[in-house]
Order: C-alpha cells, then sequence, then structure tokens
C-alpha cells in the first residue's frame, strides 16, 4: 500500500506556528502516527484477536450501561 506523504504549503501571511499547527492536524487525521505506534512491536494474531474481544466487550458493557436516575 503506498501512502500519499502530509505536507503543507505555506500560505501568504501565515507564521510558522500556525503551518506547525495545521501539518499536526494533518498527521493526526491521516493516522500515520497511531499506526506507528500500534506496529512498534509485533503482536501476533491470536493476541491481536484478544485485544480484539477484550474492547468489544468492554464497548458493549458501556452500551448497556443505563445512567441512574438522578
Amino acid at each position: 500500500m503506498i501512502r500519499q506523504v502530509t505536507s503543507v504549503v505555506l500560505r501568504p501571511n501565515e507564521s510558522q506556528d500556525q503551518l506547525l499547527r495545521r501539518f499536526r492536524k494533518k498527521v493526526v487525521r491521516s493516522g500515520v502516527l497511531s499506526t506507528v505506534r500500534k506496529k512498534r512491536w509485533f503482536i501476533s494474531k491470536s493476541e491481536n484477536r484478544r485485544m480484539e474481544e477484550k474492547k468489544s466487550a468492554r464497548r458493549m458493557k458501556r452500551r448497556q450501561y443505563t445512567r441512574p436516575d438522578r
């Protein structure tokens, strides 16, 4: 899979801080950092499946939770 490199072009009358802020937002939205963090260590398929099942169980538990009346 080929990914396009995230880049930003300096706009007229834009400061370096604003440019850097826009770049950071683009990087976060593209999901590059989260992918790198996930792939930092090797995780076997069975371990990955176990983690996904735990996440799913937590999600389902949160959805079933009903707030008590105040």
